[in-house]
């Protein structure tokens, strides 16, 4: 005899039990399906605690990198890596989740937070049933409404061709006029590249850290072969023609009275030698939104082939008033030397200071470097709390609160002085405080002075990574072009515009004549904000 069929064990639905969802999901299971059940449901909640558990150490690490204590172990990109690869894992831990069961109950949709921007064009594509014919067949439907989902799509860079036509004119009668229009004027005379492609080559160098080796091959991908020497040729003589309006933006710095410097090292090919030297490009900087200022924030680069003190004499000719900069002896001679008109008061950085002391605090867990960096951290919730006030309140309110501290930390910093070496490291690291002491003070004497120079630090880091990416300049005449681009795409970040925008419409006034008269019409800061 043959076993009998596996038949459906029926299950009495009850719609005002609470179990009635776990009923409707074990209704028509065979009993071999339910003698397999428990293996699979315990299976099931194994494989959810897993992923529970995943998600949570993921979660905890967000958390850390996001709220913990803030070290200086990581740059604001090494952190975005960190926050990208956290993401990237909590991702794919969540898309790895067991399917959901047809039967299960329909979830709410989850979106993400905010919604796409309206100036973007929309697309519809209109889905239909495959029939609208009633299934009882009453006929027609009537359409009740409509549900519109919205995804972001993307075309990728797309090249095209804007071909001129300018038709000639004959006068039949006397056939001896011809009339034409002229031809419009363009920023490389008998080139291929419309300005708006010049702007894009040079923003995706300078501004996205993308050298122009990598952008031909993007560009062959589209099948438009272009030359890594054709590309620099266009990079060469924006960086001539914009030359002016950074000389322009540099006599705008130098005419505040407080501004800030500092320097980067620029690998730069030396042909002679067959290897590469070290250039350096010089950051001038001016920030008055810390204390309300009417000018707006600007940053000038200036390449140099050297960190000699010499170059930031030369920069700031004809220049007095208060400079922000770190502990590099470079800068002392500008406040040695007299000057027409006053003196260069140097003010330093306690951003260097506070440096020094969290390194020997992180590796050897000194109390005494721990005690310096709590008193620092008094000054700097003090200057978070005014950020944003009046000099003159500033002023007020740093002679009040931080004179004090100030003075307690120089009694506490002489103290451990005579206790500590010399020669050891925080011996090092106090007597570099001690040294700068005058200039560490200067902000409490001025309410346009900041406490640190970590504008500048932060205007730097951008160039660090295009030289990352780009490995050198080719030669100092390159160091010269990378200073005056990046001059003007990173003021114009300063002041919230956006830079290509701003290059493509800069570059096509200066084809079409712009007046030197009127260079400060094109000034990044003159150009509307996109906030």
């Amino acid at each position: 005899m043959h076993d009998a069929p596996a038949r459906h064990v029926p299950l009495r639905r009850d719609s005002n039990d609470k179990a009635c969802h776990v009923l409707r999901m074990l209704d028509g299971l065979t009993k071999e399906e339910l003698a397999a059940l428990p293996e699979r449901v315990r299976a099931h909640i194994g494989a959810l605690e897993a992923t529970v558990s995943r998600l949570d150490h993921l979660v905890h690490q967000y958390k850390a990198a996001l709220y913990g204590k803030k070290t200086e172990r990581f740059t604001p990109e090494e952190q975005s890596h960190l926050f990208e690869d956290l993401e990237v894992a909590i991702a794919e831990t969540k898309a790895a989740e067991p399917a959901k069961s047809e039967r299960a109950a329909p979830s709410t949709a989850k979106r993400n937070i905010g919604h796409l921007p309206e100036h973007l064009p929309r697309i519809e594509r209109v889905i239909e049933p495959e029939s609208t014919m009633c299934p009882c067949g009453c006929g027609e439907m009537t359409k009740i409404g409509e549900d519109r989902t919205e995804r972001l799509d993307i075309v990728p860079a797309q090249f095209r061709v804007i071909v001129a036509i300018r038709p000639r004119y004959a006068c039949r009668t006397c056939a001896q006029c011809i009339m034409q229009a002229p031809s419009p004027p363009h920023l490389i005379e008998g080139g291929m590249p419309t300005e708006a492609l010049i702007a894009h080559v040079v923003m995706r160098k300078y501004g996205d850290h993308c050298p122009l080796y990598r952008q031909a091959g993007i560009f062959a991908r589209s099948g438009v072969e272009l030359d890594r020497s054709t590309l620099a040729n266009w990079v060469g003589k924006v960086a001539f023609h914009l030359s002016p309006l950074v000389d322009c933006m540099a006599e705008h710095l130098k005419a505040s009275p407080v501004l800030a410097m500092d320097e980067t090292p620029l690998p730069v090919l030396d042909p002679g030698r067959g290897r590469t030297k070290t250039g350096y490009l010089w950051a001038l900087a001016r920030d008055e939104r810390g204390w309300g200022g009417n000018d707006p924030p600007g940053i000038v680069y200036t390449y140099a082939p050297s960190r000699a003190g010499a170059h930031a004499t030369r920069i700031l000719k004809g220049w007095t008033g208060t400079l922000l900069v770190d502990g590099y002896a470079g800068y002392n001679q500008l406040a040695s030397r007299p000057r027409e008109g006053g003196t260069v008061r140097l003010a330093h950085c306690w951003a260097h200071a506070r440096r020094k002391l969290f390194d020997i605090f992180k590796k050897d867990r000194s109390p005494i470097a721990e005690e310096g960096l709590r008193r620092i951290g008094l000054l700097y919730d003090i200057e978070r709390e005014i950020r944003g006030r009046s000099a003159d309140e500033r002023l007020a309110i740093r002679r009040e609160r931080t004179k004090p501290i100030l003075d307690d930390f120089h009694v506490w910093l002489r103290a451990q002085r005579e206790r500590v070496s010399r020669k050891s490291r925080l011996g090092q690291a106090l007597s570099y405080i001690a040294q700068h002491w005058q200039g560490l003070t200067v902000f409490t004497d001025d309410g346009r002075v900041e406490i640190d120079n970590n504008l500048i630090e932060n205007r730097i880091r951008p160039q660090a990574l295009t030289r990352k990416n780009a490995l050198f300049a080719g030669h100092d005449e390159g160091g010269a072009s990378w200073a005056k681009i990046a001059s003007l795409i990173e003021t114009c970040r300063l002041n919230d515009v956006d830079p290509y925008a701003w290059l493509r419409d800069a570059l096509t006034k200066i084809a079409h004549g712009h007046p030197v008269s009127r260079m400060d019409d094109l000034l990044p800061w003159n150009y509307p904000s996109t906030t």
